[in-house]
């Protein structure tokens, strides 16, 4: 990724990188410029690429075992029925910012995903 966005000339300010969140529940997206890699292995390895955490993170939520031991099986599993619902939603609602996001409208963007109300949870979806 470094050297493609070397060629073209992208900075890391104008690299989105969607990523699964543990931290944050199924149905919950959100974006946000710069940060850590809070031990995510995938963004752990894109700063050491790039030479910077200050890129564009669009966030999705996918809940957390409970458990530091069971984290690994639990991201390499399926989600449950509503789980991947809740999910989807939220995949839906990152894409319909998308253009915004690419045209320099991440703040806006920010505003409205980040926002409380802005997601979908388990509990509201029919487990059918």
């Amino acid at each position: 990724m470094a050297a493609v966005a070397g060629y073209y000339k992208v900075a890391p300010g104008e690299i989105l990188v969607v990523h699964d969140e543990l931290d944050l529940l199924p149905g919950v997206v959100r974006l946000k410029l710069g940060g850590g890699h809070g031990g995510h292995n995938g963004l752990k390895d894109i700063i050491s690429h790039i030479g910077t955490p200050e890129f564009l993170r669009l966030r999705l939520g996918i809940g957390h075992p409970g458990e530091r031991s069971l984290v690994s099986n639990f991201v390499l599993s399926a989600p449950s029925r509503a789980e991947s619902y809740c999910i989807g939603e939220a995949m839906g609602r990152a894409l319909s910012e998308l253009t915004n996001i690419v045209r320099g409208g991440a703040e806006s963007v920010m505003s409205r995903l980040n926002s409380v109300g802005s997601t979908v949870q388990v509990a509201n979806v029919k487990k059918s």
